[in-house]
């Protein structure tokens, strides 16, 4: 299996690199970044993925080690393995928690493998990022076994399958995602998809894949952070200009983010008040990432229009997958 090859677009900035669309029969693996998950979730999860038509290749049993899936070496090795293995068209993760920092490795950035769907959130942020840095991969930001696909389609804490499946497999352009949140600035705006967990996102700065946030329609989301703590990420951002160029921002519904005292700001309070001012388009409350909703699937490094009126709604501009 070979993705599309790398170029440089008219402007002189690398294309990006899209994988081959997963139909239905496709070989996924499932690889573990970060932390372990339990085997009743696991099992959900995996029941869900051959419910969706995908052949699952057969994977190792693992130990966990502490708050890690399996030892460094392991998740690594494993990581590698499949991006070599010809018959392996995507990759789901396990889980996030924490971890994937750890895979950050020159190898992924010097081996000749082509890109290939990689499916997850949260800590998968770390390698979604490092992976259009280093290699203008695109990615997806979604569900995961334990995490997602295990509480099924359309279910609390589930996924939504429509956007799963267009990200996944729509080789044409226009399709929409609705985001099924509350406009609090309104308008239109263009830009390349890009984001992810916002805590995740903030750890790259000062790194060599530091998340380049211009021309972006960037997506924020995380949970459990008390509203000053939402406060202070993005405060951190404006002051390290990552909101300079930003043309849009999707905001995720922040769970477990309560305010500590009664009537005190909320997390939805301070995206207002720290972002209202950029004078871009801003769709709060979106199901990404963390959230008790069905789970949106949204394709990191495409090109896409935010419509920030009512709900919101992103219109795909760039197919994530090729044929």
């Amino acid at each position: 299996m070979s993705g599309a090859a790398s170029h440089t677009s008219a402007s002189g900035v690398p294309a990006p690199r899209k994988p081959q669309a997963l139909r239905s029969g496709a070989v996924v693996a499932v690889f573990a970044p970060a932390s372990p998950a339990s085997d009743e979730k696991v099992q959900a999860g995996l029941s869900e993925l051959e419910g969706l038509g995908f052949s699952l290749k057969k994977r190792s049993k693992q130990a966990s080690d502490g708050y890690f899936a399996a030892t460094i070496a392991e998740r690594h090795v494993e990581l590698l393995r499949n991006l070599r293995d010809e018959r392996v068209e995507g990759l789901v993760a396990l889980r996030g928690g924490y971890g994937s920092n750890y895979l950050l490795h020159d190898e992924l950035v010097a081996s000749a493998f082509g890109p290939k769907v990689i499916i997850g959130f949260s800590d998968l942020t770390s390698l979604q990022i490092f992976l259009w840095e280093q290699q203008r991969w695109v990615t997806f930001y979604g569900p995961m076994v334990a995490a997602g696909f295990d509480a099924g389609a359309g279910a609390p804490s589930g996924y939504d399958e429509e956007s799963l499946l267009n990200a996944l497999r729509k080789t044409e352009t226009g399709w929409t995602i609705a985001l099924r949140g509350e406009s609090i600035v309104r308008g239109d705006a263009q830009g390349r998809l890009l984001g992810g967990a916002m805590t995740l996102v903030e750890a790259t700065i000062g790194t060599p894949w530091e998340l380049d946030t211009r021309d972006t329609i960037l997506v924020l989301e995380d949970r459990a952070m008390k509203p000053y703590q939402v406060d202070r990420v993005l405060m951190h951002f404006k002051q390290a200009g990552k909101f300079d160029g930003v043309r849009g921002i999707v905001l995720g519904d922040f769970p477990e983010c309560e305010p500590p005292v009664a009537g005190s700001p909320t997390a939805r309070d301070v995206c207002e008040r720290v972002l209202g001012k950029l004078g871009v388009p801003i769709v709060f409350g979106a199901p990404v990432g963390h959230t008790a909703r069905p789970m949106l699937t949204i394709p990191l490094g495409v090109r896409a229009r935010l419509r920030a009126a009512g709900t919101g709604l992103l219109e795909i501009r760039e197919a994530a997958v090729i044929p």
